[in-house]
């Protein structure tokens, strides 16, 4: 008897010969290699340009993901009974970055940086809906300072404070100087910056990319899910999984300098990329984090884990304020 899955399948020109549930998706054995289904929850136009975009990578022997469409040439394939699209994709089985290996932290970081290079030379239009506003990240931090500031006004009126408020208000006014600079920085650096010079640093960003979406199969590093996929500074890519490896690493100075020469080794960073970087790590957005995660939480209930997290924070803070002076030299 049918399934959804296998009516949905049978929609695509190829042979199943075997199905398996995976994490979030259905993995298929087929006659044209091992593929995945896939739920899609973006718009018809968001999927078509992914479908535009890992084929060009293909075509500039990129190895990544690609999608495959369906008998009628579609993208996607909607599942009528429940209004739910889907995708099919290539499936790349492997062993996903290890954030415990240096050398694959390190070949994650160039694999991104031939992403952006090879993205670069993407000449067909991009869609406005992926295009990010030129003061999209200002327009950001203004908006999480005035976040902490509302956090701090609500547990400055308490009468009895908990251990979490205790701690937050015991760090607030380092972070909130430290977000404060970053944005005035930030504005600096947008009035001044050359508008040929900051085209440049724009291009298409994975939007994602992490650990999980980088898998060693078969010899070479493949790029897996770009449904993030935006327009935007690339070096945002770079901030994002340096933050992620680092707090890992207790933002060892040595390991991060070493991810950003090994992606400047394939794409030469140009200084105002590096003042980039340091703007986007500059900011406590972990400290934001966990002020938004508190804020929009019950009150009357304190989780051990916020407490655990912000303790944490203000343990690693020394050196990250060391990686932060050491990448700070590469700006001036």
């Amino acid at each position: 008897m049918y399934n959804r899955e296998e009516e949905i399948l049978e929609q695509f020109e190829v042979e199943i010969r075997n199905t398996a549930k995976g994490r979030g998706a259905l993995n298929c054995d087929t006659d044209q290699g091992t593929m995945l289904l896939k739920e899609f929850r973006g718009s018809m136009e968001r999927a078509l340009f992914l479908y535009d975009i890992t084929g060009f990578l293909a075509g500039q022997r990129f190895t990544a993901e690609t999608i495959f469409p369906a008998k009628t040439g579609d993208v996607l394939v909607k599942d009528e009974i429940n209004e739910t699209s889907y995708m099919l994709k290539t499936r790349h089985p492997g062993k996903e970055c290890d954030v415990r290996n240096k050398d694959d932290i390190l070949s994650a970081v160039k694999k991104l940086a031939e992403f952006h290079i090879l993205a670069k030379r993407y000449d067909r239009p991009i869609p406005a809906f992926l295009k990010a506003d030129k003061d999209s990240l200002l327009l950001e931090y203004e908006k999480h300072n005035r976040e902490l500031n509302k956090v701090k006004n609500y547990i400055r009126g308490k009468n009895k404070k908990n251990e979490f408020e205790m701690l937050f208000m015991r760090v607030y006014d380092g972070c909130r100087a430290q977000a404060k600079e970053a944005s005035e920085q930030l504005t600096r650096q947008m009035e001044t910056l050359d508008e040929r010079l900051a085209d440049s640093m724009w291009g298409l960003c994975h939007g994602d990319y992490n650990q999980h979406n980088v898998v060693f199969s078969q010899g070479e590093w493949v790029l897996l899910n770009f449904e993030q996929v935006t327009y935007d500074v690339m070096v945002q890519d770079l901030a994002n999984f340096l933050r992620k490896i680092l707090e890992k690493y207790n933002w060892n100075t040595g390991l991060g300098l070493e991810m950003i020469a090994a992606y400047d080794s394939v794409r030469k960073l140009l200084p105002e990329e590096y003042e980039q970087l340091y703007l986007r790590l500059a900011y406590p957005k972990k400290y934001w984090k966990i002020a938004n995660h508190y804020s929009s939480s019950r009150k009357s209930w304190i989780s051990g884990r916020d407490i655990e997290k912000l303790e944490k924070v203000m343990e690693q803070e020394p050196q990250r304020k060391q990686f932060l002076k050491m990448l700070f030299c590469f700006t001036t």
